[in-house]
């Protein structure tokens, strides 16, 4: 059987064959949901009042360039769906509700409107101390409560195929690619990185993944996730932040101090994994690394104009031959720089 579920008669007849509508029902709404490049996404609503997301991978990407991926990786957002609760403030995922793994497909239960993506919040420059704070809190307790449980968790997650297609491959090795001045640097990154196991890695942890419900954070989009190095996930994040900085300038101060809160109050809730000053430092250099893959790797932002491209690009190339030690220092010299270039 093949399944389209953007053709609404498809999904109707897929629905119906798994007795979720009975035979010549159909649902009361159904909506094809935009913006992902990894999956399709469709809004269900059934008359019980029953409303889901159905999501289903692509084995090709939605990007300008050739990006390629095993749509199999479906299974573990389902793992992570049923999972990552444990770690999290109650309501911040999702809930699971069945998984297809032929067809490649899973329903969870939609968030309720009214709800905003804080990605497009953010780019409004809406920022709020409170929605910083939690998304500090949601990725210190994923990381260190997954650190507590790693015997479970290691025979689930451990396979890092998924974080090598989607985030190596795309975003570092492509961009070392395209940029030899950074050939070196994000090579040893990529070696350091491929060597840490120590908790779960979301590896999607961005604005774009996260849906405001009455002042709550919920996080969507787990497919990346796998046992690796939480520096990583620091890196990720704090880059969307930082390019928000850049493309919003009227709100860029905002924007760095609620990256040194978003960083203060990771510090603070995960005392277990950050254990040294190299956990700082290997931040610092995901967020580098990251900086320039959202502008020269398989998928750049699309905010950013071609003008801020370039001059994200040229500042974190001279950032990267002498990087800062804290994530502070990241943000202050990346701030100031782009101060400079922009007067310049």
């Amino acid at each position: 059987m093949t399944l389209d579920i953007e053709n609404p008669d498809q999904l109707i007849s897929y629905l119906q064959a798994r007795g979720i509508l009975a035979p010549g029902r159909s649902p009361e709404a159904v909506q094809t949901l935009s913006g992902g490049v990894s999956n399709k996404t469709v809004y269900v609503e059934l008359s019980d009042n029953r409303r889901w997301v159905i999501k289903q991978c692509l084995p090709k990407l939605r990007v300008a360039v050739d990006w390629f991926s095993s749509p199999e990786r479906i299974h573990r957002e389902a793992l992570a769906l049923t999972h990552l609760p444990a770690f999290t403030p109650p309501g911040t995922i999702p809930e699971f509700v069945f998984e297809d793994r032929d067809l490649y497909l899973l329903a969870m239960r939609a968030v309720p409107q009214p709800h905003e993506n804080w990605k497009q919040v953010l780019l409004k420059g809406q920022l709020q101390t409170q929605h910083v704070v939690q998304f500090g809190t949601i990725l210190a307790g994923i990381h260190r409560g997954s650190h507590r449980d790693m015997a479970h968790l290691i025979p689930l997650f451990g396979d890092r195929t998924f974080f090598e297609t989607l985030r190596i491959e795309p975003y570092y090795q492509f961009t070392a690619s395209q940029l030899p001045a950074a050939a070196s640097c994000i090579d040893d990154l990529i070696v350091d990185t491929r060597a840490v196991q120590h908790c779960l890695v979301h590896g999607d942890y961005s604005p774009k993944n996260i849906l405001v419900y009455q002042d709550q954070l919920i996080l969507l989009d787990h497919e990346v996730i796998h046992i690796g190095d939480p520096a990583f996930d620091l890196g990720f994040s704090i880059t969307h932040l930082l390019s928000k900085a850049h493309h919003v300038a009227e709100h860029r101060s905002a924007f760095a101090q609620a990256v040194k809160l978003y960083w203060s109050t990771y510090k603070t809730e995960n005392s277990e994994v950050i254990n040294s000053s190299e956990f700082e430092k290997r931040a610092v250099r995901h967020v580098l690394a990251c900086m320039l893959a959202r502008v020269a790797g398989r998928s750049p932002l699309e905010y950013l104009t071609p003008e801020e491209r370039n001059r994200q690009r040229d500042i974190v190339l001279t950032m990267m031959t002498l990087p800062p030690k804290t994530v502070a220092g990241v943000v202050d010299e990346f701030i100031t720089r782009l101060g400079e270039a922009e007067i310049a």
